[in-house]
């Protein structure tokens, strides 16, 4: 099976080791795949990166200096705001650990030494399914932001707002710069923002910038 490993660079990466030299060599190789890797060496600090980073999949080591990986992701589990998929790495075979993992529901289970290949294939496949999911959903919303506005001609605005979304679901642009990617009359796309921001789908927060309200579509 062929992946295409170039998915990767969009995505966050939280890997928590405690071996400083792995956790150095490791971090540098999957930062030249990843579009970011927090590296670090307790659950303590990387409870801090969940709450604070965007992250989007969780390496762990089982057993941790004075702790347990598998702790800290039962942790995560019982807090219902957080759902990131993790896998697991340890240089022990023991069924004891293994079944907790299962318990968990954990993405993968990779025995060390850890093949880089091995670790990007398996990054590769889990975070392939949350690219569909997004793809999925993001057709979805084209096709329901669309039938709230009538002239055909916002079709393609609509379409390239949706393409440029950034990770925060926020759209920034001009009239000017969208007028330069897209054929349309000012008078048509002002009355475009302006039914949507009705519509609360499109919500100003600043200047330029405008965040998608993906709860607005429900009435739709």
């Amino acid at each position: 099976m062929t992946r295409n490993l170039n998915i990767l660079n969009a995505f966050n990466v939280l890997y928590l080791e405690d071996d400083d030299s792995l956790l150095r060599q490791t971090r540098d190789m999957l930062g030249d795949f990843l579009k970011e890797v927090y590296a670090v060496k307790t659950s303590e600090e990387a409870m801090q990166v969940v709450r604070q980073k965007k992250v989007d999949v969780i390496i762990s080591d089982i057993l941790l200096e004075n702790e347990n990986g598998i702790e800290f992701l039962k942790a995560l589990k019982e807090d219902e705001n957080i759902d990131i998929p993790a896998i697991l790495t340890t240089a022990h075979t023991d069924t004891k650990y293994l079944l907790d993992a299962i318990k968990l529901k954990v993405e993968n289970y990779i025995v060390k030494p850890v093949n880089l290949k091995e670790l990007l294939n398996t990054l590769h496949d889990v975070l392939l399914p949350l690219i569909q999911e997004r793809e999925i959903r993001n057709k979805s919303n084209i096709i329901r932001t669309i039938s709230a506005v009538t002239d055909s001609k916002q079709v393609e605005v609509i379409k390239y707002i949706f393409d440029d979304l950034n990770e925060d679901n926020e759209f920034v642009a001009s009239y000017s710069d969208i007028m330069q990617k897209v054929s349309i009359s000012k008078p048509t796309l002002i009355k475009l923002f302006k039914t949507l921001s009705e519509k609360e789908i499109l919500v100003k927060v600043s200047h330029k910038t405008y965040r998608f309200n993906e709860r607005s579509l429900a009435a739709v």
